[in-house]
């Protein structure tokens, strides 16, 4: 895995911010005794993407706030910690790597197979999304997603053979997933377990963790469109502002945005069909794929932006691909349903559309 570490100044963490589907207005003022005017900045790529930490804020073990020309050292190793807990969740996580937790279970033969409580808590809740759905999002979907490659080079790509993926999606099936503390099985040997969905979001979370209890106070993770606010940035001598978070245009090529949130102690997930494409035969397919058919979903969706809470990026993570798949009318009523979500739906036309309770500002 290719491992990176920096320390950049506040305009590369814009840059980098956008370039994952979210544009934070990192800047923090230099009037308030703790707020670096710089952060302090990790950049490491996980999770099949460039991920970054920012870091303007911190408190010492006494409570007190930590001075910006103090804070470094203290910084720096925090950034290390959280990305050291990335690391070891994407290693029990990740369906590619068959030494890996979930690799294991796909590979048990339906036999009962030990994994750490993260796994099997994921996993559970993972159940619990696939249910909400019913069944449109499914962590089973592995078998399915194994037949597409997204990553090949233009020239290289393909459709999977059609016969392929009909057997495929019939070993689709949340409900063949057992857990009996930390023993999972898979009753169908056939079946794959894919946490692609909802794992980035639990890790963002535990990440963030990682960080208040270093002391951080005031930071941004974002971990390619998910992005987690801690605290808000200093405008002034004493209150923080929001950070501003600007939703980005799709197939702008992470170059425009349509509007912009303010966010603290909020985590934001961005969810688009063109993140992953290819096109075959002047057909355009996307990763977002149907349990039903295994073929790209049929959306009037390009892309969804869900907040909530600091906390909630697991729960966001998965939600955000549902919408995708429900579309529009679907997603809305969903979201609106759920207390404390509020969503920005892009639509194929362009339009703008978003919940009750969302604070969103269109860019004109």
């Amino acid at each position: 895995m290719r491992h990176l570490t920096t320390r950049r100044c506040a305009i590369y963490i814009l840059m980098m911010i956008l370039s994952a589907s979210l544009l934070a207005g990192c800047n923090a003022g230099s009037s308030h005794g703790s707020a670096a005017a710089e952060p302090v900045t990790g950049e490491n790529y996980y999770l099949d993407t460039v991920c970054t930490i920012s870091i303007f804020a911190m408190k010492g073990e006494d409570g007190t706030s930590v001075p910006a020309s103090d804070m470094t050292e203290a910084a720096e190793a925090a950034i290390d910690k959280a990305f050291a807990e990335c690391a070891a969740l994407d290693k029990k996580l990740t369906r590619i790597n068959e030494a890996s937790e979930i690799g294991k279970v796909n590979n048990a033969g339906g036999e009962w197979t030990e994994v750490s409580e993260d796994t099997a808590g994921l996993v559970q809740k993972g159940i619990e999304y696939s249910e909400l759905s019913g069944g449109d999002f499914d962590i089973t979907i592995g078998g399915v997603t194994d037949l597409w490659d997204f990553h090949a080079d233009p020239e290289d790509a393909k459709v999977p053979d059609a016969d392929a993926l009909a057997e495929a999606v019939t070993h689709v099936g949340y409900n063949n997933i057992e857990i009996n503390g930390n023993m999972l099985r898979i009753n169908d040997p056939e079946a794959r377990i894919d946490l692609g969905g909802i794992a980035k979001g639990y890790i963002g979370d535990r990440m963030t963790v990682v960080l208040e209890q270093e002391g951080v106070t005031s930071g941004i993770i974002n971990l390619g469109g998910n992005v987690i606010c801690i605290g808000g940035k200093y405008a002034g001598e004493d209150e923080p502002a929001d950070f501003v978070i600007g939703v980005e245009a799709p197939y702008s090529d992470r170059t425009e945005i349509v509007g912009k949130i303010g966010a603290r102690d909020m985590t934001l997930v961005t969810s688009g069909v063109y993140e992953r494409q290819i096109t075959v035969d002047g057909k355009s397919y996307h990763h977002i794929l149907s349990t039903k058919t295994g073929y790209s979903v049929e959306t009037d969706l390009d892309a969804v932006t869900l907040t909530a809470a600091k906390g909630k990026s697991m729960d966001i993570d998965a939600l955000s691909t549902i919408c995708l798949i429900k579309g529009y009318e679907g997603a809305k009523e969903l979201i609106e349903s759920i207390d404390g979500i509020e969503a920005v739906f892009i639509l194929h036309d362009g339009s703008v559309e978003k919940t009750s309770g969302m604070e969103f500002e269109p860019v004109k």
